[in-house]
This record gives C-alpha cells, sequence and structure tokens, in this order.
C-alpha cells in the first residue's frame, strides 16, 4: 500500500531537518575554526575550495548510486561519509594539521555531500507523483526552506553558543553524531516510490551514460543550459560570501572572539530562509514567469554583495545579510520546480547533480581568488568584488528567460503547465 502525499512529505522534512541541523552546527564558526587551526584567509578559502573540487571531482561517479542504487542508499551514503569525514576535521583542527591534510579532509567531505546533491529533492518529487500528489512543487520546497532555516536556525545559533562555552571543535562533533542518527532514521523511513533503480549497467558504462544524460537533458537543453551556466557566478560566490560573511561581521563588531555574534549572523540567514520560504509561493502567483522571481533574487543578490562590501556599520550588515537571505530563499523553490518540470523522472537526480557540479566549479575558483583578495584589501574588497563577479549571472538568466520554456510559467504543479507561454509577461 502507497504511502499518502502528506506521510511522503513528511519523511522529506524530517530528512532535510537532519541533514540541515547537523551541517548548521559548524556554518557560525566554519571559517573561524579553519583560522584557528593556523591556516590564512587565503589557506582557509582554498581549503573550502578543495571541498568544491571534491564535488567536482565525485558528483557524476555517485550520481550514479543515486540512479542505480536508489535515492534511499545515497542518503545513507552521504550521511555516514559525512559523519566519518567531520570527524576527520576535528582531528586536523587538534593536530594543527599541514595544510595539505586539510585538503585532503576538504575533498573527502565534497565526497559526502555529492551522495546528497539531486538525490533528496529527486526523491520526493519521484514519490509525490507515485503517490498522485496534484499541489505545488513551490509549495513543498518552500516549506522545506522553512524547515531548513529552522534547523539552521537551532543549529547555528547553538554551534556558535557551544563554541563559546568549550572550544571551536565541539560543534564538529555534535555534527558528526546527528549525521550516523540520520544514516539510521533514513533507512527506517526511505522508500523509492516513483522510481526504480536501473541496474543494467556496470559502474564505468553507468557512468558514461549518466555523463551523457546530464549532457542531454542539462546543457543540451537551452533553458536548462543558461540557468546551469548562471550557476558558477551565483552559487560559486555565494559560498565564499557565507562563509567571509563569519569573519567579517565580528571585524564590524569590534570583537574577534565573540563567537556568539557569528552564530547569531547564521541565525539570522536562518530567520530570513524561513521568511522567504514562506513568501516563496505568495512571490510566484505575483509574476506569472518563474525566471522574474530568480532574476529580482539575482540583481538583489548583486546589489547586497556590493552593499555589504561599501557598509562600516554592524547593524546595516545586519539588515544586508537578512535582505539576502530572505530574497535567496524565495528563489530557492521556484528555481528547483522550474529545473524539476524540465527534466525527465529517470534523469532527475543525474541533472540535478550537473547543476550542482556547475555551481561548485565556479565555487572552486573564485573561493582561492576571493580569500586572496580579503588578505589583500580586507573583506569588504572580497565582497565587492564577489558582487561584480555574481553580476555575470544576470544574463544567463535573461538567455533562460528568452527561450520561454513550457516550465517558465507552468502552474507549478506535478501535473504540468497550465498557462499559454504566449501569455507571459
Amino acid at each position: 500500500m502507497l504511502p499518502s502525499a502528506r506521510r511522503v512529505q513528511g519523511t522529506y522534512f524530517v530528512l532535510v531537518l537532519g541533514n540541515t541541523l547537523a551541517a548548521s552546527f559548524i556554518w557560525g564558526i566554519n571559517t573561524l575554526f579553519l583560522l584557528d587551526a593556523g591556516l590564512t584567509n587565503l589557506e582557509a578559502f582554498t581549503a573550502n575550495a578543495f571541498y568544491t573540487i571534491g564535488v567536482l571531482l565525485f558528483e557524476i561517479p555517485t550520481g550514479v548510486v543515486a540512479d542505480t542504487m536508489g535515492r534511499r542508499w545515497s542518503y545513507v551514503l552521504g550521511s555516514a561519509t559525512l559523519a566519518v569525514t567531520t570527524g576527520l576535521y576535528w582531528l586536523m583542527w587538534l593536530w594543527q594539521a599541514p595544510f595539505w591534510g586539510w585538503a585532503l579532509a576538504s575533498l573527502l567531505l565534497g565526497l559526502g555531500f555529492t551522495f546528497f546533491t539531486g538525490a533528496l529533492d529527486a526523491w520526493v518529487v519521484d514519490a509525490l507523483a507515485a503517490v498522485g500528489y496534484e499541489g505545488s512543487l513551490e509549495r513543498v520546497f518552500g516549506r522545506s526552506v522553512v524547515v531548513s532555516g529552522g534547523a539552521m536556525l537551532v543549529g547555528s545559533v547553538l554551534g556558535g553558543v557551544v563554541a563559546q562555552l568549550t572550544d571551536l571543535g565541539v560543534p564538529f562533533l555534535m555534527r558528526a553524531g546527528v549525521l550516523v542518527v540520520m544514516v539510521v532514521v533514513a533507512g527506517l523511513l526511505m522508500r523509492d516510490l516513483g522510481f526504480t533503480p536501473d541496474r543494467s549497467e556496470g559502474p564505468l558504462r553507468a557512468t558514461r551514460t549518466v555523463l551523457r544524460a546530464s549532457i542531454t537533458h542539462g546543457l543540451g537543453n537551452p533553458p536548462v543550459r543558461w540557468l546551469m551556466l548562471a550557476s558558477p557566478f551565483t552559487a560559486g560566490v555565494g559560498f565564499y560570501a557565507f562563509y567571509a560573511l563569519q569573519p567579517y561581521l565580528l571585524e564590524l563588531w569590534g570583537d574577534p572572539d565573540a563567537y556568539s555574534i557569528a552564530g547569531l549572523a547564521a541565525a539570522l540567514l536562518s530567520g530570513s530562509a524561513m521568511l522567504g520560504g514562506f513568501l516563496a509561493p505568495v512571490v510566484r502567483r505575483r509574476f506569472r514567469r518563474r525566471t522574474s522571481t530568480i532574476l529580482l533574487a539575482t540583481v538583489t543578490g548583486v546589489v547586497v554583495l556590493l552593499g555589504l562590501g561599501l557598509v562600516q556599520s554592524f547593524w546595516v550588515a545586519i539588515v544586508l545579510v537578512g535582505l539576502w537571505g530572505v530574497m535567496s530563499s524565495i528563489d530557492d523553490p521556484v528555481h528547483r520546480a522550474y529545473l524539476n518540470d524540465m527534466i525527465p523522472s529517470k534523469q532527475r537526480a543525474t541533472v540535478l547533480s550537473f547543476d550542482s557540479l556547475m555551481g561548485s566549479g565556479g565555487s572552486a575558483i573564485a573561493q582561492p581568488v576571493l580569500g586572496r583578495s580579503a588578505d589583500l584589501g580586507g573583506y569588504g574588497f572580497s565582497l565587492l568584488l564577489s558582487g561584480a563577479i555574481s553580476a555575470v549571472a544576470i544574463p544567463f538568466v535573461l538567455l533562460s528567460r528568452a527561450q520561454r520554456a513550457p516550465a517558465d510559467t507552468a502552474s507549478a504543479t506535478l501535473e504540468g503547465p497550465s498557462i499559454d507561454p504566449a501569455t507571459s509577461v
């Protein structure tokens, strides 16, 4: 007997909650953790870049796991791998390891996260279709943003406070513990519905098939291609900016040891994410075209990064960070629904992973460059440069919009578009 759509969504939200809670314990203090280990800004952000290099290396091979072994196995392997590599990260800090050790550990963190990429979203979309759900994808993804925002709010504040009361290593141990719990939870609750894993090919042949599918349904599909090509300039820069805000806000606050302030700053993004998740379906209804929302969020992101580079007031910076969080979270469910409506079920996890890979490619280049610019000109200068780089994404969003894909004006349900693209504005 198939579960209800409500139960499928409940399982999805539990998995999002656990994954985000575990990750967010260290979001407010990760850069401070690396600097405390003796790394320079260049080394710290280059270590982060090795994480994205790991994503680049392993994204397609681990996509094979989701499409041939199943999405549940992919999630379980991701949780287990991240639990082990998070423990390794803590050991690197404890041993004051040389840079190459951090590079290796970050590479393995990238491996862990690639098991998640695309698998969970693909799982919920296929499962909802299998149980007859006819509601809005934006609504489901918007609620997931609210859930993840709440988890990030709790996790980032708790991580910052725990680091303040103990040391910077304890939040990493907390993260590893929650990930172990999620291995058990996913094993018990997840079932692959509406999707049958294809185990007919060996690993190497399956990898080639997955890569071809990524090109055909990703780069070979014009509206998907242009949106993917925007990712290196938005996701890549966004990853740097998120972690650069930790020491930058402490610098504006005037106390480099106020770890709880860094945690609260990350919590502000969490609260903004919750608000954005609530607003996403509302904003979506204000525009007939999904790319209108995506374009608005992209332009706002550019303005916010330029503003953060220019301001000298902690409180003004906080307002800008909040605005960035709201607009990013409004964009997220619309962006995901737009892509999902243009991807066949069989290749869904693969193409979503390929989209993530494009963002990781930009991040691998941007982080050491922007980290070095922070060493030379300060965090403010690096954020100005971040804003200039992210502006390059705007023409690509416009090119995706120009394709007038049916998904751009879809009714946002699993049944497909209900609005004639010719009537869109």
